[in-house]
């Protein structure tokens, strides 16, 4: 039954040549093969640039959206004004 299945399929036939390209004359510019490194490090440094610049924005604007909610939140003990912190240094005492 395979058999005759395959058969029924029509096949195309594809004889392919590859194709040689025209003599021609290859131009070797010197001074543009400096472009090409000095372009691809300006792409570099303006993406390096733009994703730093999206990572402070979305930092940013996280940090506005946990200031907002504590706002909204509000407190038990109220609204802090000010804050202050202290460092406390504890020094053990041998008694002899």
């Amino acid at each position: 039954m395979l058999e005759e299945d395959a058969s029924d399929i029509d096949e195309e036939v594809v004889d392919g040549l590859p194709v040689v390209a025209e003599p021609g004359v290859v131009e070797d510019r010197p001074a543009a093969a400096g472009l090409v490194p000095a372009r691809q490090a300006a792409a570099l440094a303006a993406t390096g640039f733009v994703a730093g610049v999206t990572t402070v924005a979305v930092v940013r604007g996280a940090r506005a959206r946990r200031a907002a909610r504590r706002k909204r939140k509000g407190g038990a003990l109220g609204e802090i004004v000010s804050s202050n912190s202290v460092l406390i240094d504890v020094h053990l005492l041998r008694r002899d």
